[in-house]
């Protein structure tokens, strides 16, 4: 008799274990059509990612959060480079990105819905060797020309609060950059990790300490899919959680971030 409980005991273990696992293995019904279509599209735009230039891998916080958010879902990845946040948008709208990483602002407001916040980007300036500001009031100066990058959060943020500098705008931040280096722009706005890249390619240059705003990066989803969103945000609060965006910052970059509060801040 205790020979044969045993063996009972064994099997019903096996069962649950096996009943588990299949469990395990069973699609997330949110995502279920992802999970059909075997991918997630991700549209990325500049400064989002770096290319390796042996390689043409891409690099970044941002693609490492997608590379985590589609194996958690159990899918591909794919990433899809776009120019700027507009044709990034444009991708989103178009059906043609599943998802995308934005601030919460008007320029996707009408086509997606946004996750809670999973990294913070601080808007400060760029200076060039021997210039005398020091500090973001130093820039709000006449005669003083900002290089900025149109319809970047950080752009729509210093021109709300600029009342005599002028803004010089470029299309992406490579151009942006080059206005700056140039002497066409006495400054260039933008994130604190861009700029600190930028930093590198001119000798001298300083980025300022503080800051005139702060970019809370979300996931954005298409309108109306409420079961992506719920997945998105218990997916970004477990990355926040578990050290996984903090290590991804850490080993990738880029330099000048840091790991959004818990919970949907503003």
């Amino acid at each position: 008799m205790t020979k044969t409980l045993g063996l009972n005991i064994v099997v019903i273990i096996f069962a649950l274990g096996t009943a588990t696992a299949v469990a395990q293995q069973k699609p997330d019904p949110r995502v279920a059509d992802l999970v059909h279509a075997g991918k997630i599209r991700v549209g990325l735009f500049p400064p989002q990612y770096i290319k390796d230039s042996k390689t043409v891998e891409l690099r970044s916080v941002w693609v490492e959060v997608a590379r985590a958010l589609a194996g958690r879902i159990g899918v591909e990845l794919i990433t899809l480079e776009r120019p700027t946040p507009p044709a990034a948008v444009e991708c989103l709208n178009g059906d043609e990105c599943d998802v995308i990483f934005l601030p919460l602002d008007a320029r996707a407001a009408n086509v997606g819905n946004f996750s809670f916040p999973f990294i913070q980007l601080e808007y400060t300036l760029l200076v060039p060797a021997g210039s005398p500001i020091s500090a973001i009031p130093d820039a709000d100066r006449p005669g003083v020309h900002i290089a900025a990058v149109r319809n970047h959060s950080s752009t729509m943020t210093l021109s709300r609060i600029l009342k005599q500098a002028e803004l010089v705008y470029a299309d992406t931040p490579d151009p942006a950059f080059d206005l700056l280096r140039s002497g066409r722009a006495d400054v260039m706005a933008s994130t604190r990790n861009a700029l600190l890249e930028f930093s590198n390619k001119l000798p001298g240059s300083r980025v300022l300490e503080d800051y005139y705003g702060a970019n809370l990066n979300r996931v954005v989803v298409p309108k109306g899919r409420a079961e992506w969103l719920a997945y998105v945000n218990e997916f970004v609060e477990e990355t926040k959680a578990s050290g996984l965006i903090q290590k991804a910052i850490d080993s990738v970059g880029p330099r000048g971030i840091t790991v959004a509060p818990p919970g949907n801040s503003n």
